[in-house]
C-alpha cells in the first residue's frame, strides 16, 4: 500500500532543487545510488514512496521555521505572524483603487504620504489543525513566506492611529 503525502509531494522541479538534500537522505536512510537505480526501475512503488517520505520531511522542516506569512493583491493585504500556538493578522485594505499594495515601492511611497481610505485591522486564532498543516495549506492558497516587514509595519500604523 503506497505512503499517503502528509503534505503533498514535490514536484520534479523541486526534487531537482533539493537533490544534494535527497542524495543525504537516501544516504542517511542506508539506501546507496546503485540501490536508488534498481529501485527506480524494478520497485518504483517503493521509490515513489521515499519520495513522498522525503517530501513530507522538507516540508516538515520548512514550515517549523516559518514565522511570517503574507497576502497581497492590489487593495488588500494580510501578513500573518505564526507563532506557536496561535496566528495572529494584520490587514490594510483600500477602498480606492489608487492605493496598490503589490507595488514594490508601496511602503517608501505610505511612509512619506499615509495613503487615504486605507482601513488597518486585526485578529487572531488559534490553530484548528496543527500549525504546519495550516501554514501548509495557506501556502497553497496564495501566501507567501516572509521576513516580517509588513507584519511589523501594519502593526506601527494600527499603532499610530489607536495613538
Amino acid at each position: 500500500m503506497p505512503v499517503s503525502p502528509k503534505y503533498r509531494n514535490l514536484t520534479s522541479d523541486e526534487l531537482k532543487n533539493l537533490e544534494k538534500e535527497f542524495v543525504d537522505y537516501l544516504i542517511v536512510n542506508g539506501i546507496t545510488a546503485d540501490d536508488w537505480v534498481r529501485l527506480k526501475e524494478q520497485e518504483l512503488d517503493k521509490a515513489e514512496d521515499i519520495i513522498t517520505l522525503f517530501s513530507d520531511v522538507v516540508f516538515e522542516g520548512v514550515l517549523r521555521k516559518v514565522q511570517y506569512l503574507e497576502h497581497r493583491s492590489s487593495t488588500d493585504i494580510k501578513a500573518f505572524q505564526c507563532l506557536q500556538d496561535k496566528i495572529i493578522l494584520m490587514g490594510m485594505s483600500a477602498e480606492s483603487h489608487d492605493v496598490d499594495f503589490t507595488a514594490r515601492d508601496f511602503w517608501e511611497k505610505a511612509k512619506e504620504e499615509a495613503p487615504d481610505g486605507v482601513q488597518v485591522y486585526t485578529t487572531e486564532k488559534a490553530y484548528g489543525k496543527t500549525r504546519e498543516m495550516e501554514l501548509f495549506e495557506m501556502i497553497e492558497n496564495g501566501c507567501a513566506i516572509s521576513e516580517g516587514q509588513s507584519f511589523k509595519a501594519i502593526s506601527l500604523a494600527l499603532a499610530s492611529k489607536q495613538g
